[in-house]
């Protein structure tokens, strides 16, 4: 069973990477090539609003997804995954409208500002907040029941 686990953490894994390999042709979103550059002299893309939020809610799902089967695998805990996913959810939903509105004042809010609330965005960052957090509540519950 611990084999099995291991190797749907590695699934898990390979699906994020997978995600961001394939990025460019799966999902719709001008902004690649334009973060890409690393040039905030580059001209503004032209963008479809719907395509864009749909393309970067479509990337949500997959990269929920892929974090709750790695947080299951490595904790077994349906709960625990179950308040990943919450939380992932929560940080999506904090940064993803704080990132259109980044959009639609062509980034004059800040460029590297716009450019990690992208990240929060597209990249499962949470996920490598919420595994050495679960790790350590699980640290925290044995060290409990070894001292009862």
């Amino acid at each position: 069973m611990k084999i099995l686990n291991g190797l749907l953490v590695i699934a898990g894994i390979c699906g994020l990477i997978g995600i961001r390999v394939i990025e460019d042709s799966i999902f719709y979103d001008p902004f690649l090539a334009y973060f890409h550059e690393a040039n905030k002299n580059i001209e503004f893309p032209q963008f479809e609003w719907g395509r864009l939020i749909i393309g970067h809610l479509f990337r949500f799902v997959l990269n929920l997804l892929f974090s709750c089967l790695i947080i299951q695998c490595l904790f077994k805990n349906k709960q625990w995954t179950v308040q990943g996913a919450l939380l992932i959810t929560i940080i999506f939903a904090i940064t993803f409208p704080i990132y259109l509105y980044c959009i639609s004042d062509r980034f004059d809010i800040g460029y590297l500002f716009s450019f990690y609330m992208r990240r929060f965005v597209i990249q499962p960052l949470a996920l490598l907040l919420i595994v050495p957090m679960f790790y350590y509540r699980k640290q925290l519950i044995k060290d409990r029941l070894i001292n009862q």
